[in-house]
C-alpha cells in the first residue's frame, strides 16, 4: 500500500436536469472546483478519517466501516423496493463521515484486495448544496484513492459502478450523470437507453462557454432526492402536461449541444435556449419565487439565467445558477452580488491521481 491523492472536479448541468431521470438526454460539463482525497498508510491498526473543511477527525476500524456501508446498502434496497419519503429519510444520516464510510465500504467490497490500515484526509473547494455534484465528487475521489492506494486493478466502468452505488446512498435513484461527468471530465452528452446511461464527449467549438457566469444562490431547504420525489409526484398528477415539459427540455438540450458544437454562435440563440430551459424548470416547480425574481431582472436586460441542478421547492435558495449576457462586460451581475460567484473553468480534466497511476482497462 502507498500514499496517494486523487482529485475530482465538480460538475455543472448546462441543460437537461430532471429530464435525464426520465430517459432524456443531458448536457453536462466538468467544473474546475476540486475535491481532494488523500490516503496514507497507517503503521497501527484502524482507519482515521479527517474532513479538513469541517475540522472533523475520528478513528474507527475496517469492520465498523464495512458494517456501516452494508447497513446503508440494506436501507437503500428497502427504499428502492418501496420508494417513499419515509424510506428515503432512512437513507440520510447526520454522521459527518456518512458518505466517506459508504465510499470506503463500497470500494472495499468491489476490490479484490484486503483493506489495510489507513488515514484518509478529504478537502474540498466545492460548496455543499450548490448542484455541483459534491457528493459524487466525494464518492469518486475516495473510491479511486482507495483503489489506487491498494494497487487494486480497476476499470473506469467498475469505478463508475462503485460511484453510482455511493450516489444512491445519498440521493436514492440518481441518473448517474454526476459520477459519469466527474470521472470523465470535459463536456458530456449523457442519455439513457434500455435503462442504462450512455455518454460520449462533445467538443465545444463555440467560445461562449467562457462567458457563462456561475453563481451559488445558497443551499436549498430540500435535498436533491426530495426535489426529485416532488417532481415525480407532479408527473403522477398530470402525466400529459409533464411529458410536454420534458419534451421541451429535451429539444432545448439537443439544440444547445448543436449550438456549442458549431464554430460560431448567435448570442441571441444562446439567450433563447437558456430562457427556455429555465421556463421548463419553473413549470416543474423547482425554482422558488425569490430566485425567479432575480432571473426576471436578468431577462429584462437582455440576458438569461437558469437553475443548474435539482433546484428547490421553497425560498430563499436554489443551489447553482448559470447566467449569460451577450455583453460579457455588463454590470448586470451586480444585481447578483448577494450570491457567491465562481471564476472556475468549465470542461476540465476528470478525476485523476496526483500521485501514483495504476489504472487498468
Amino acid at each position: 500500500m502507498h500514499e496517494t491523492t486523487v482529485r475530482a472536479p465538480a460538475k455543472l448541468i448546462l441543460m437537461g436536469e430532471h429530464a435525464v431521470v426520465y430517459q432524456r438526454p443531458a448536457l453536462v460539463a466538468s467544473l474546475g472546483l476540486w475535491m481532494h482525497a488523500t490516503i496514507t498508510p497507517r503503521s497501527t491498526s484502524g482507519v482515521t478519517l479527517h474532513i479538513t473543511n469541517w475540522n472533523h477527525t475520528e478513528t474507527t476500524d475496517w469492520s465498523t466501516v464495512r458494517a456501516y456501508a452494508d447497513e446503508v446498502r440494506d436501507r437503500w434496497h428497502s427504499y428502492a423496493a418501496h420508494p417513499s419519503a419515509k424510506t428515503f429519510a432512512q437513507l440520510r444520516s447526520t454522521d459527518p463521515t456518512h458518505l466517506i464510510k459508504v465510499a470506503l465500504g463500497e470500494a472495499a467490497r468491489a476490490a479484490d484486495v484486503e483493506p489495510q490500515p489507513l488515514a484518509l484526509r478529504v478537502q474540498s473547494d466545492q460548496p455543499v448544496g450548490a448542484g455541483f455534484g459534491s457528493s459524487a465528487a466525494l464518492g469518486v475521489a475516495v473510491a479511486r484513492a482507495y483503489l489506487e492506494a491498494h494497487s487494486a486493478p480497476f476499470t473506469h466502468d467498475l469505478l463508475f459502478d462503485i460511484a453510482l452505488d455511493i450516489e444512491r446512498r445519498q440521493h436514492g435513484t440518481p441518473s448517474g450523470v454526476d459520477p459519469a461527468t466527474i470521472l470523465r471530465g470535459g463536456l458530456l452528452w449523457a442519455e439513457s437507453e434500455n435503462d442504462a446511461l450512455h455518454w460520449h464527449s462533445v467538443k465545444a467549438r463555440a467560445p461562449v462557454l467562457s462567458d457563462i457566469r456561475i453563481f451559488h444562490t445558497g443551499a436549498p431547504n430540500e435535498s436533491t432526492g426530495a426535489v426529485v420525489d416532488a417532481v415525480r409526484t407532479r408527473r403522477a398528477d398530470d402525466p400529459d402536461a409533464f411529458e410536454s415539459i420534458i419534451d421541451r427540455i429535451e429539444d432545448a438540450t439537443r439544440a444547445l449541444r448543436d449550438l456549442l458544437s458549431a464554430p460560431d454562435v448567435s448570442p441571441s440563440a444562446l439567450v433563447d435556449l437558456l430562457q427556455e430551459g429555465e421556463a421548463c424548470l419553473e413549470a416543474l416547480g423547482v425554482v422558488p419565487p425569490a430566485i425567479r425574481h432575480h432571473i426576471r431582472q436578468i431577462e429584462a436586460h437582455g440576458g438569461a439565467a437558469k437553475i443548474s441542478g435539482a433546484g428547490a421547492l421553497t425560498d430563499p435558495h436554489a443551489g447553482s445558477l448559470i447566467a449569460y449576457h451577450p455583453n460579457p462586460n455588463t454590470d448586470l451581475w451586480d444585481s447578483l452580488s448577494s450570491f457567491s460567484s465562481f471564476n472556475a473553468p468549465l470542461c476540465v480534466k476528470g478525476a485523476h491521481p496526483l500521485q501514483s497511476a495504476h489504472v487498468h482497462g
